[in-house]
């Protein structure tokens, strides 16, 4: 459908920012509302003078008075450094600015999109992890302000759906890089590049033999936009990721080789609640949304690489 007014809250961030550009490109307004936080606008830079696109700075907790056909609800910073510096403000982006989006898409009658994580499973005791599996989550913890403020958002979202019969969808997003990258997220892949392209020494933590498996955003963005275009009764929560899994150390490896940088490789201690394994079963993805990743991680940490060299250049 073309011409929608679509809202993309955290619409300046790393995934937020390609999702702009992929609706923009499909022929929708789009308004992108960020608080910039942990999002930049130089994500949005490139979009900034198309005349069907509009950033706003706001903040997800507090209301927000639009009109909206769709809504992408995406606020919420998504890496430890910075879901860990003010946790209580990470906590009330999940919970409050899910309540504010869900209460905007009631009343405009909106369909809205939540951008859950792999981080509902937690640690997980069930490799790969099924949408059916419900986690373990150490709810004290210090990752707990993320790993519970997603899952408190759907519960939110599944009791609007449920009560007032507002149209959810739910992708749980497992481990994505690409362009946009925050370069200080504190991310596997951000902080091995930029390490890597500066010289300095790669960090690993415990062994190094902790496996994530790395979507690349494009394929990602094409699946988030894949569950939106699903009939209605499609709620999720759906896994989005990359099956292909990789160690750390391997992952350190490769990007010492494509980078062909000289750094080397040292450990440090295992940072609490940190996951041993994490890989997504995406069999509902494929039955589903007739969707898997198709970038290779060498061909996307290429490009990511190649951002990551202009920005630091700049």
């Amino acid at each position: 459908m073309k011409d929608e007014r679509i809202l993309v809250t955290g619409g300046a961030g790393f995934i937020g920012s390609h999702l702009c550009g992929r609706l923009i490109a499909a022929g929708h307004e789009v308004l992108c509302v960020d608080n910039y936080y942990t999002g930049g606008r130089r994500n949005i830079a490139h979009l900034i003078k198309n005349e069907r696109f509009e950033a706003m700075r706001h903040d997800v907790t507090f209301p927000l008075y639009v009109e909206a056909d769709t809504i992408y609800n995406l606020a919420c910073p998504a890496s430890p450094i910075h879901y860990q510096f003010d946790p209580v403000q990470t906590l009330k982006t999940s919970v409050h600015g899910a309540i504010n989006m869900l209460g905007l898409a009631k009343r405009t009658k909106a369909k809205i999109f939540q951008a859950s994580t792999s981080e509902v499973y937690g640690d997980p005791t069930v490799h790969p992890q099924p949408e059916s599996y419900w986690g373990n989550v150490n709810p004290l913890g210090p990752r707990a302000c993320y790993d519970e403020g997603k899952r408190a958002a759907e519960t939110l979202f599944f009791d609007y759906h449920r009560q007032h019969k507002v149209r959810v969808k739910i992708a749980r997003i497992f481990n994505t890089y690409g362009p946009n990258m925050h370069p200080q997220d504190g991310r596997v892949v951000s902080n091995f590049i930029v390490a890597a392209l500066q010289g300095n020494d790669l960090t690993l933590y415990g062994k190094g033999d902790q496996t994530r498996a790395f979507c690349y955003v494009s394929d990602l963005v094409e699946g988030i936009v894949r569950l939106m275009a699903t009939p209605d009764d499609v709620v999720g929560p759906i896994n989005l990721g990359n099956t292909g899994e990789f160690t750390i150390r391997e992952l350190a490896e490769t990007v010492l080789k494509l980078t062909g940088s000289k750094s080397k490789i040292i450990y440090g201690p295992l940072p609490a609640d940190d996951p041993q394994q994490r890989k997504p079963d995406i069999t509902l993805a494929r039955q589903t949304l007739g969707w898997e990743p198709k970038v290779q991680l060498e061909d996307g940490l290429r490009e990511t690489i190649a951002y990551f060299k202009k920005l630091l250049a700049s």
